[in-house]
């Protein structure tokens, strides 16, 4: 069973490694574990995201949907979500979807927001007023 000195792995395409890591390391604040010529690994809020250097589709670009291919946090405390967009708004990082409310009167209400990265993989921020509801 996973513990919490366990971290969570997740590799996402990188099309532009010095742009990944400016808004990973620099923007958002992550950690920069380690860079090499291919990839970087990143302490994601706890979690470890490695983004490899890969070619970008030929198309690029175009209408990009959060479903059903996106990642991110879920914060169990309300402040550290407040911060987080408070962050992203001083540092004036683009929002795909501002703060929006999800299933409002429902008892797994929450609060998301979502960013969209240099590669284009749509990263989720969220935040469940009853953390019972956060899995």
């Amino acid at each position: 069973m996973r513990e919490s000195r366990d971290a969570f792995h997740l590799a996402i395409p990188a099309y532009h490694l010095e742009d990944t890591e400016d808004f990973y390391v620099r923007q958002l604040g992550c950690k920069l574990a380690r860079r090499y010529p291919d990839r970087i690994t990143l302490d994601f809020f706890g979690d470890q995201l490695v983004c490899h250097l890969s070619e970008p589709p030929v198309q690029r670009g175009g209408d990009l949907t959060l479903y059903p291919r996106h990642f991110g946090v879920t914060f169990r405390e309300g402040e550290d979500f407040q911060a987080l967009h408070r962050l992203c708004l001083q540092r004036k990082i683009e929002m795909f979807s501002d703060v929006s409310v999800r299933f409002e009167g429902l008892v797994e209400v929450h609060r998301t927001f979502v960013l969209r990265d240099p590669s284009d993989n749509l990263v989720e921020f969220k935040h469940y007023a009853d953390p019972r509801m956060m899995y």
